[in-house]
């Protein structure tokens, strides 16, 4: 009777919530100029509203000549106070949760503000748009029949000042509305646990009797705990375990390194997976077709849209432009303004726009996670299409990789340094790191001109990892589980040499 009724108020939202859709499908500008005058609007009376004369703004172009793009070290101050308890600041209600970032693993945290707007108007709003969309694209789910596995962060909720920080997964779960309480795995009181090897098995022990027909988190961590699973109950794969499984929804890092190793976890044509872009500052875009890597940019949640061109990104020459503005194939920088306060902000993503009717796009990176000491301007992107091609050629599975530059000494030219842990080895482990720098080059030309003949980089150097360096470097950091996530990229050495520490530890030890 209970799975009736959600399904009845689930086919009710359902219907009107498309028709939403499809208005702002044709009306994308309209509405985003909308967006930004409410917000503006309603932080009037602020404290960064009367600095920048948010009575007196009637255009874009007004907003965009008054107020600064800011970074997080530039707002740190303000949200500091916030924190504290001192309202009107840059929202005028007051601010409860604060969503410790998640999506660095250096030492320093970032506490981005959570509205009750923001809570409700976007990322519960999201939630339940994604499954419009699935239930939408596959009326024959029976999803509503079993529980969706969630896999959240796990740190403990900060509580100081009548505010709360912590992981947004944590905030989320515990604000859940009981529409989603009802049908999630695990209780609040094991999703909320702090630490993350005490977490595990807890899971575990208490999703294996359910009947989860869904799975929502990062890939990486969810594989972690899949084959927990497994090892718990002696199965083969996961649909022996769960066998009405149909549908992961993921999101925070790239799937496609995950690919083969999921399809062994999950051997049945009909499992679904949906990819979400979601973040502490908001929930941006989600997967509206089956088997697409293409994301719907969702623009009717309360954030105004900004880009910035990867091309002159923190040049002289930097423009930034609204959504019509946009080019398709081009890699842009996205600024938020938000209804959590957040005015004109950098998140540090990259995107690329696939089609402008609707706006879908894809998520091509971080502007600090890629490489572009030599001028090569390796991004994600590049980096990931070149690990599928070579581990088609060479089979084999990845668990982890992270590269940084070499930089010149002297005489000695440039090369990026490569380590990768694999889940499954290929056959020759050198070959395979040839096989990699060739692709590299193919996929991205800057890269094949700074290795012509060895000009300006070497061949890469590659190690490979030994087994949980990655693991046992994040748990040094105390970043285990949740949303955190290896930095693929970086313009630096400080994570490839802490990790190259402790991947020469590991191989003396054994």
């Amino acid at each position: 009777m209970a799975n009736a009724l959600l399904n009845s108020v689930v086919s009710w939202f359902l219907k009107k919530r498309i028709h939403d859709m499809e208005l702002f499908m044709k009306h994308p500008q309209e509405l985003q100029d909308n967006i930004l005058q409410d917000l503006i609007y309603y932080a009037r009376h602020t404290e960064i509203g009367k600095k920048y004369g948010f009575d007196s703004i009637k255009s874009y172009r007004d907003f965009a000549d008054r107020v600064p793009v800011s970074q997080y070290a530039e707002i740190q101050s303000s949200i500091e106070r916030s924190r504290k308890g001192e309202g009107n600041i840059f929202w005028p209600n007051d601010i409860k949760w604060y969503a410790k970032s998640s999506g660095t693993t250096n030492s320093r945290s970032k506490y981005i503000p959570v509205s009750q707007q923001s809570l409700e108007d976007c990322h519960y709003a999201a939630a339940k748009d994604l499954l419009c969309m699935y239930l939408n694209n596959n009326p024959d789910s029976k999803l509503f029949k079993g529980k969706g596995l969630r896999l959240g962060g796990s740190n403990v909720l900060d509580k100081k000042s009548g505010t709360t920080a912590g992981d947004l997964s944590s905030i989320l779960i515990d604000n859940m509305p009981f529409w989603a309480d009802y049908s999630s795995t695990p209780g609040n009181e094991v999703a909320l646990m702090a630490e993350w090897e005490t977490k595990m098995p807890a899971i575990v022990k208490e999703t294996i009797t359910e009947n989860v027909t869904s799975l929502a988190g990062v890939p990486s961590w969810m594989m972690v705990l899949l084959n927990n699973v497994l090892e718990t109950t002696g199965k083969d794969h996961i649909l022996e375990v769960w066998p009405q499984m149909e549908v992961f929804f993921h999101g925070g890092v790239s799937f496609d390194p995950y690919v083969d190793q999921y399809k062994k976890l999950l051997p049945a044509n009909h499992v679904k997976y949906y990819e979400t872009y979601n973040a502490s500052e908001g929930f941006f875009a989600i997967q509206d077709r089956n088997d697409s890597k293409e994301l719907l940019l969702m623009l009717d949640y309360g954030i105004f849209y900004e880009f910035i061109s990867m091309k002159t990104y923190a040049t002289p020459d930097e423009k930034i432009i609204p959504l019509d503005e946009v080019e398709l194939g081009e890699n842009y920088a996205i600024i938020i303004t938000t209804n959590a306060g957040l005015w004109r902000y950098k998140i540090g993503d990259t995107v690329r726009f696939t089609s402008k009717n609707p706006y879908r796009i894809k998520v091509t990176g971080r502007t600090k996670h890629h490489i572009n000491v030599f001028g090569e301007e390796l991004i994600i992107e590049n980096a990931e299409a070149a690990l599928k091609k070579t581990i088609k050629e060479m089979p084999c599975a990845i668990k982890d990789y992270t590269v940084a530059p070499v930089f010149m000494d002297g005489k000695e030219k440039g090369a990026h340094e490569w380590l990768v842990e694999f889940e499954k080895e290929p056959d020759d482990v050198l070959a395979f790191a040839k096989a990699l720098d060739q692709h590299l080059q193919r996929v991205n030309s800057d890269y094949e001109a700074k290795r012509a003949n060895d000009i300006t980089l070497t061949e890469l150097k590659f190690h490979n990892a030994r087994p949980n360096v990655f693991y046992n470097w994040l748990k040094e950091k105390g970043k285990l589980g949740g949303q955190h996530k290896i930095p693929r990229l970086s313009n630096s050495r400080e994570y490839m040499d802490e990790l190259l520490v402790i991947h020469k530890q590991s191989a003396a030890s054994s």
